[in-house]
C-alpha cells in the first residue's frame, strides 16, 4: 500500500513541479537563477548540514549515506516561503509555495544502497520596474520579467567497503528553461519596445562523497566526510527577439528574430564550477548529534554571455554551517514528544554574487521538528512527518538594491517499507 500511495504521489508531483513557479527573488534573475536547497527537510533544519545518514532516511547531498539504509525509504517535501522585499522607500510582502523534491532509496546488498529521485535546481521568477531619466530629462521606464528554471533527475548508490568507510557516487541530469524579458517605454513616445530572450539548458554532473564514521569510546560516533560536486557543463540554446509594440493597445508593431549564429551566442556554455564541502561532527546513536560544515567554490569562472549584463561580477562563493538534532529518548513506551527529534542550526552564505559593486550574501537561522508516525508493522514504524523553519536575510537596499527576509515554513514525510523480501512459508 505505501509503494502504491508513492508512486501515484510521485506521479502527480512531477507533473508540479515542472509547473511550478518557484521564486520571486530579484536576484534569480542572474546567473541561472536562484539555487535550490538540494538536502532534504531534516538536513535542511540542521543549517544544511549533510554529513549524517541513518538506516531509515534519505540524505540527498550525500551520497555515501546511502550505504546505511536497512529499509527501502520514499521522501517528499514542500514548502512556503514569505517573502519581505524592501529598498531604501518602498517594502512589498510576497509568498511562494513549492515542490522540493521526490525521491526513493533501498538497500540492494549488504552495505550497498541506492536511489533515484527529481528535484528543481533553479528557478527564475521576477518581476522589476526601474524608472529613470535620460539626457533630455525624459522619463524612462524598463520593466523586467523572467520566469522558469532547471530541474534535476538524479540516480544515487552508497557502498560501504570497510567497516566504518563509506563511498558514493550521484549522476544528475539538468535540464530546463529560462526566459526572460525587458520592456522599454520613454515618455512622450507613442510605441515601447520590448526584448525577449530564451535559453534551453541541459547537461551532467556529478557528486562524490567520503564518509568516515568510526565509533570512539563504544558509545560516540565521529563523522567526518568530503563532498565533491564536478563542475557543471551545461550547454545553452538561445533565441531572442527584438520588437516594438503599441503603447495604447499593446499589440505589437514589429518583431523580428536576432541572428544569434552572427555572433556567436546560438549556444553558449554555462559551466558551473566545482564545489567541495568539508565536514565534521560527533553524536551518540539515536540521541544527539552536533556538526559543522565548510563549501567553496570558484564561482569567479562562472559566465553567461548571453545575458551580458555589465552590473554584475561573480567572485569565489563559500559557505560555513553547523547544526544537529536532539532525541529526549528514542525507545519511550509513553509519552510521544520523548521520540520527537529536535533540529536545529545556521549557516552564512557567501554566494559569490555581487551587484552594483555589493556583495549578496545570505544568513539563515533553522529549526524543526522530526514527529514518529507509529504504525502496525515493522515496516511503517520508522516513518515520520517532518516539520521545518527557517528565518532568513539575503542581499541589501545599499547601492539601490532589494533586501530580502523570509519565512520558511518545510514539510517533509519520510515512509519506510521492505523491499526483496523472501517469502517464508510454514
Amino acid at each position: 500500500m505505501v509503494k502504491k500511495i508513492l508512486i501515484a504521489f510521485f506521479c502527480m508531483g512531477a507533473h508540479g513541479l515542472f509547473a511550478q513557479n518557484a521564486t520571486i527573488s530579484p536576484y534569480s534573475y542572474f546567473g541561472i537563477g536562484d539555487l535550490r536547497d538540494n538536502g532534504s527537510v531534516e538536513n535542511q533544519m540542521m543549517g544544511g548540514v549533510s554529513m549524517y545518514g541513518d538506516s531509515i532516511h534519505i540524505n540527498l547531498s550525500n551520497p555515501a549515506a546511502y550505504s546505511k539504509l536497512k529499509l527501502t525509504a520514499y521522501t517528499a517535501g514542500i514548502s512556503r516561503t514569505e517573502y519581505r522585499l524592501k529598498d531604501w522607500s518602498t517594502q512589498q510582502n510576497t509568498s511562494v509555495t513549492n515542490l522540493d523534491y521526490l525521491a526513493i532509496g533501498f538497500p540492494v546488498a549488504k552495505n550497498m544502497g541506492m536511489g533515484f529521485g527529481i528535484m528543481p535546481l533553479s528557478s527564475v521568477g521576477y518581476n522589476l520596474r526601474d524608472e529613470t531619466t535620460n539626457e533630455q530629462g525624459t522619463n524612462v521606464i524598463n520593466v523586467y520579467n523572467g520566469e522558469g528554471g532547471l530541474n534535476r533527475i538524479f540516480a544515487s548508490i552508497g557502498y560501504e567497503p570497510i567497516k566504518n568507510l563509506s563511498l558514493g557516487i550521484t549522476a544528475n541530469f539538468n535540464f530546463g528553461t529560462l526566459e526572460y524579458q525587458r520592456v522599454q517605454s520613454v515618455e512622450g513616445v507613442q510605441f515601447g519596445t520590448l526584448d525577449n530572450r530564451e535559453s534551453r539548458v541541459n547537461g551532467y554532473d556529478f557528486n562524490y562523497a567520503l564518509n568516515y564514521t568510526p565509533t570512539i569510546k563504544d558509545k560516540y560516533t565521529l563523522y567526518a566526510s568530503v563532498l565533491v560536486n564536478t563542475q557543471g557543463n551545461l550547454v545553452s540554446t538561445n533565441s531572442q527577439t527584438l520588437g516594438s509594440f503599441s503603447l495604447s493597445t499593446g499589440s505589437n508593431i514589429e518583431v523580428i528574430d536576432v541572428d544569434l549564429d552572427a555572433t556567436n551566442l546560438r549556444n553558449t556554455e554555462l559551466k558551473i564550477p566545482t564545489r567541495t564541502t568539508v565536514g565534521l561532527g560527533l553524536g551518540e546513536d539515536r540521541k544527539w548529534f552536533l556538526g559543522g560544515e565548510y563549501s567553496f567554490q570558484q564561482f569567479s569562472d562562472f559566465e553567461n554571455r548571453f545575458l551580458g549584463l555589465s552590473n554584475v561580477s561573480y567572485n569565489n562563493a563559500s559557505t560555513m554551517a553547523f547544526g544537529g538534532y536532539w532525541i529526549p529518548n528514542y525507545g519511550a513506551l509513553t509519552g510521544y514528544f520523548k521520540r520527537v527529534t529536535y533540529r536545529a542550526g545556521l549557516r552564512y552564505d557567501r554566494t559569490g554574487l555581487e551587484v552594483n559593486n555589493k556583495e549578496i550574501n545570505n544568513f539563515g537561522i533553522t529549526f524543526g521538528l522530526g514527529l514518529p508516525l507509529s504504525g502496525a508493522t515493522l515496516d511503517t514504524f520508522f516513518s515520520n512527518l517532518n516539520l521545518g523553519f527557517e528565518l532568513g536575510r539575503r542581499g541589501t537596499t545599499d547601492a539601490n538594491l532589494i533586501e530580502e527576509s523570509y519565512l520558511k515554513i518545510n514539510v517533509g514525510i519520510s515512509l519506510n517499507d521492505r523491499w526483496f523480501r523472501k517469502t517464508k512459508i510454514n
